[in-house]
């Protein structure tokens, strides 16, 4: 009798070390993933940033534009006061159409401004790397608009996010996660649906998103001219560019 009850502790205690050892390994697994894709990337990130006098940990942000397919990672040298647009990648998939996303479940991928903090980084994502921009913002909030889990991330499907290939996620995983290790508080993520140019906006003039797009315009502009994220803040129920008049949105 005592010995089956040795026995069955005895196969306890192994069954609980063999799921802890599981869960190491896979945990050591997931984590190398980044560090692994670190390594690979960094070489070739710091080849075509060097010049520009910036490198892997430099501040860092990203605009997309839906329409075209592609995200722009802005890099800001470490002597420098504006940044430089250092590369566009190729957007694998985003999903919906041409338009802000308004709730859980539309498939809609969002248009706006939004922000990766150091939590929202993900080196265990089922899709090799990925980053949570932070939607809904406050402005979506105020709107009531839900959603959630929207990120950049690998492979090439898409249910709202941006879907950038695992190529292409792991040097933007990279320049996200190594500016924010630097000290860099948030990565912007400004999201348009179009180059919101005069002629485009004619174009989308009766569309119940018209006055957004207007404000997207206008930040847009701020970046193209002075060669920063534009400074789009939620205040009294509005998105303000900052030092300017409040904008009405969608």
């Amino acid at each position: 009798m005592k010995k089956n009850v040795l026995l069955t502790g005895l196969g306890l205690v192994l069954a609980v070390c063999a799921v802890m050892v599981s869960r190491m390994a896979c945990a050591n697994d997931t984590d190398s993933r980044a560090s692994a894709a670190r390594e690979r990337v960094t070489p070739v990130l710091n080849s075509f940033l060097g010049p520009c006098g910036a490198r892997v940990g430099s501040p860092v942000f990203l605009r997309a534009v839906k329409e075209d397919s592609l995200l722009e990672l802005w890099v800001k040298p470490d002597k420098g006061e504006r940044y430089v647009l250092v590369k566009r990648y190729p957007i694998a998939a985003w999903s919906g159409e041409l338009g802000p996303k308004q709730k859980e479940g539309d498939r809609q991928t969002p248009e706006g401004f939004y922000e990766v903090v150091p939590t929202g980084l993900n080196p265990r994502s089922n899709y090799h790397l990925s980053f949570n921009i932070g939607y809904p913002n406050s402005y979506d909030r105020f709107l009531n608009r839900t959603g959630s889990l929207i990120m950049v991330h690998g492979r090439d499907v898409s249910i709202g996010c941006l879907a950038m290939t695992d190529p292409g996620i792991e040097e933007l995983y990279t320049m996200v996660e190594q500016a924010l290790a630097a000290g860099q508080k948030s990565v912007p993520v400004q999201i348009y649906p179009f180059v919101p140019t005069p002629a485009r906006l004619m174009q989308e003039k009766d569309s119940p998103h018209a006055a957004f797009w207007s404000l997207l315009a206008r930040a847009w502009n701020w970046t193209e001219n002075r060669h920063a994220p534009a400074p789009v803040v939620f205040r009294n129920g509005s998105l303000v560019l900052d030092s300017d008049a409040p904008c009405s949105g969608s």
